[in-house]
């Protein structure tokens, strides 16, 4: 307990340090929201891993997907590290950064409302990012929770308390710098910390090839009866491995806390570093924890109810933690806190900065110097802190949903609104500020009845999960469809928008062979 407690200790007084010295980073607006647009590519590609990957991953999704697919759950990682990393930075990371800067634009929803020449879509994102973004943070305190019982047996309303009053002081003091620089911190933890689970826990069943013996040994009719299906290469059921693979990897490209990295890119050469770093880290953390997670049937678990281990799918991974030396059980805490602080931090940024320019700015307050908005924001951020604590305790006590679950409904309303609208933004001029609002209401519409009445959707439709990729699919058909039978956007101002991507520039020879 004690060198757990002393681990704890020191990484907790390293994220306040941090966040102290940043405060000169953050002492204007620019400096607070985009870090002035100066971020190199290893805090960019850490900032970007450790918001994607957090307790949400470890706990919820490594748990319940490693229990329903086996050893093919692995997919699941390596298509957040190919589709959601690698893929996003080449399509999205350039063209957004170009394009943020040229129409000024600080958030998404201020890049909707300038890109599309509307005022309301500005509103009517900012108030999405906002509502949508809390289920996503009060699943990060739970997921931490099950974590620190098992390790301190430390009660869950403290563990709450604690997580977020940091998180919030490093995010008051030093805005997106000292979470980058957290961010970069804590995901050497992370990379370090996976591979050290892992070893250790396999290495107690008798190594990998023994471990996956074991697991081919493992049936459950009620999920398949194709003979050693857990050890398959696809697993028990492709179709529903698909759609997590497409909800949680294709998903962040509509995902505002993970595109508005993107802004903040100092230059090329961090785009295409920040390409490689963010994607080993993506396989190697991702593809870790859904490995980690796929040999969850062969771990000392009581079976509930249904074929669900008791205490829900979230206590498979603490249960095959609980045996480990203390040491690893210590390392295993920071690696979670960490995963889980980092998200936390960027979803409190992104829905503060958001709130106040794009919203409060200039309609509920007409005139806000710098001062204004820095305060404005910083306030923001203690309320959204206090308002996913409530949530994460309410939703604890009463075990309203899983943690996949509150992921599934935010990122399926979140990358269903935003997704299509942001990617033909970044790429098509006939895209009309019409089909961008279809996109929005389909989007946050089928998620909201997921939400309240899903037993009056499709069989298929009535898992948050298959509803969000459903929801994202169907939005990329939906605004080229309708752009082309409503307004079209003015030609003169698409084309200054644009004008960006025409610039001539000058480099070495070194980095293009030139005609």
């Amino acid at each position: 307990m004690t060198v757990k407690i002393i681990m704890l200790v020191l990484f907790f007084a390293v994220m306040l340090g941090v966040g102290i010295n940043c405060r000169k980073h953050a002492t204007d607006v620019n400096g607070f929201v985009l870090g002035g647009r100066s971020v190199g590519p290893w805090l960019t590609a850490f900032a970007y891993g450790t918001s994607y990957f957090s307790a949400v991953i470890f706990i919820g999704y490594a748990g319940q997907f490693g229990w329903k697919f086996g050893i093919a759950s692995t997919w699941i990682g390596l298509g957040n590290a190919f589709l959601g990393s690698l893929l996003a930075w080449r399509v999205l990371g350039r063209r957004t950064r170009l394009m943020t800067q040229h129409l000024n634009s600080a958030t998404m929803p201020q890049f909707f409302g300038e890109r599309y020449k509307s005022n309301a879509l500005k509103i009517g994102a900012s108030i999405i990012v906002f509502v949508f973004l809390i289920p996503y943070t009060a699943s990060l305190y739970n997921g931490l929770s099950r974590l620190f019982a098992m390790a301190f047996n430390i009660d869950y309303r403290v563990c709450i308390l604690a997580m977020a009053i940091l998180t919030a002081i490093y995010v008051i003091a030093g805005g997106l710098v000292a979470t980058a620089v957290n961010d970069f911190i804590q995901g050497i933890v992370m990379l370090i910390g996976i591979v050290a689970v892992i070893a250790a826990v396999l290495s107690g069943k008798g190594g990998f090839m023994a471990s996956l013996s074991q697991l081919a040994q493992v049936s459950d009719s009620s999920v398949s009866d194709m003979p050693g299906a857990f050890a398959s290469f696809f697993g028990p059921d492709p179709f529903g491995l698909l759609c997590v693979v497409i909800l949680t990897s294709l998903g962040t490209w509509g995902l505002p806390q993970m595109v508005q990295k993107f802004y903040a890119i100092s230059n090329e050469k961090a785009v295409e570093k920040g390409t490689i770093i963010s994607t080993i880290f993506a396989i190697v953390v991702a593809g870790g924890c859904y490995f980690l997670g796929g040999f969850g049937r062969i771990a000392d678990i009581e079976i509930g109810a249904k074929g669900i281990p008791v205490g829900g799918y979230d206590a498979i991974i603490p249960s095959m933690l609980q045996n480990l030396p203390d040491i690893l059980v210590g390392i295993v805490v920071i690696l979670v806190l960490s995963a889980s602080m980092s998200t936390l931090a960027s979803l409190v940024h992104t829905s503060s900065t958001t709130l106040t320019l794009d919203l409060i700015k200039g309609h509920i307050i007409k005139k806000m110097d710098d001062k204004k908005q820095l305060l404005c924001m910083r306030i923001l951020i203690l309320v959204f802190v206090a308002i996913s604590v409530v949530i994460a305790i309410f939703q604890f006590m009463n075990n309203a949903t899983f943690i996949a679950q509150l992921m599934g409904i935010s990122w399926g309303a979140l990358a269903g609104a935003f997704l299509a609208p942001f990617i033909f933004g970044l790429y098509s001029k006939k895209t009309s500020s019409a089909s961008v609002w279809v996109s929005f209401i389909f989007g946050v519409g089928i998620m909201a009845w997921n939400l309240v009445a899903k037993s009056t959707l499709p069989a298929v439709l009535q898992s948050p999960i298959n509803c969000g990729a459903f929801a994202m699919i169907v939005g990329l058909v939906i605004v080229p469809v309708v752009s082309l039978f409503t307004k079209a956007p003015d030609a003169k101002f698409v084309d200054d928008a644009f004008s960006c991507y025409e610039e001539t520039v000058s480099v070495h020879k070194s980095e293009s062979l030139g005609d």
